[in-house]
């Protein structure tokens, strides 16, 4: 008998976009065979599925389910497809918790932590697993001091939203000048804010999930910027920046990234795909946190799809995968 999906995607942050192009990505490869795939829309408007009429069904937030044509439509599981607030930032987690409904990426209070870059650099910083690098976290509703900050933090800097995805409202620094409007950016996109030290190396990424209590680590990808560093344009603008998947880099480096990847991924308690971001210091052979991507994009040229496909799996595959193992908890 087959399941019931929900697909949720869109949003109520800058991501919304992108999170639109990952669902489609997500939909057109789940097995019509052994999945019904309902896609509905959270938006702040409200929380809807099209019918195949054109018709608009609110979803029932009390149990969250559908009522299509005089019939109830409840749902197996969900896949979450949202980047951004309400998807990956444990708020949707906590309402499906509550629910009892299996969900396919990290839990509540996982998704929170990794969601805010500082918040989640002080826990994996006493992790002692890899480096990370100095920053400064400052709030929009308290004062602050820009001269007190690059007392503390040696320039360039890269002042980024702590709670953001995509790189939207984020700035790299490279005077004194140049911090106060680079915060003054920030805070339009968040009320809090992340400022590290720059770290100069190459970015590595890999994605992985746990199936049946095994960790699967994807071949890891070297991103190469052709912007001053990996901004919204150079992430979404065809020819603006490379991905060589699987990274050309030393194998041991590879290896370390990988084992890395590993335990930031039991420590955390993260479920489903998750991708870890580092920087490869490589005049000084250091390894360096960059953040956790607890929905990582899957548009058809996003980063894990390449992964998925350098593993030799379909996407069909993997996401089936990842839907089986929220259905075994």
């Amino acid at each position: 008998m087959k399941k019931n999906i929900a697909l949720v995607a869109g949003g109520y942050s800058g991501e919304y976009v992108i999170s639109v192009k990952s669902a489609a990505v997500i939909e057109k490869h789940l097995d019509s065979s052994k999945y019904d795939v309902y896609k509905i829309s959270i938006t702040r408007d409200g929380w809807n599925y099209t019918g195949a009429d054109g018709q608009l069904v609110a979803v029932d937030k009390n149990d969250f389910s559908l009522t299509i044509n005089g019939n109830k439509v409840t749902f197996d599981a969900v896949f979450i497809g949202i980047h951004g607030t309400p998807g990956e930032d444990g708020r949707l987690q906590g309402y499906f918790e509550m629910l009892g409904i299996p969900f396919t990426s990290c839990g509540m209070v996982s998704s929170a932590l990794t969601f805010n870059k500082s918040y989640c650099n002080k826990v994996v910083a006493a992790l002692d697993v890899v480096n990370v690098s100095k920053s400064v976290h400052i709030f929009k509703d308290q004062p602050f001091d820009t001269q007190a900050i690059l007392q503390e933090l040696r320039l360039p800097v890269f002042v980024k939203p702590a709670e953001g995805g995509s790189s939207i409202g984020m700035s790299k620094v490279n005077t004194a000048e140049e911090l106060a409007p680079a915060i003054e950016k920030a805070f339009h996109e968040d009320v809090q804010i992340l400022i590290e030290e720059f770290v100069k190396g190459r970015e590595i990424t890999c994605g992985l999930y746990k199936t049946n209590g095994q960790l699967t680590v994807l071949p890891p990808t070297e991103i190469i910027s052709g912007k001053e560093f990996f901004d919204y344009e150079a992430k979404y603008t065809p020819g603006v920046s490379r991905e060589v998947t699987p990274a050309e880099a030393p194998a041991d480096v590879l290896t370390l990234i990988q084992e890395t990847a590993k335990k930031l991924y039991d420590k955390l308690n993260c479920r489903g795909i998750v991708r870890m971001d580092f920087i490869w210091e490589e005049a000084n052979n250091r390894l360096f946190f960059l953040e956790v991507n607890t929905m990582p994009g899957q548009s058809e040229n996003s980063i894990v799809p390449q992964q998925v496909r350098a593993a030799g799996m379909t996407l069909q595959e993997f996401y089936g995968t990842l839907i089986e193992e929220c259905l075994r908890k």
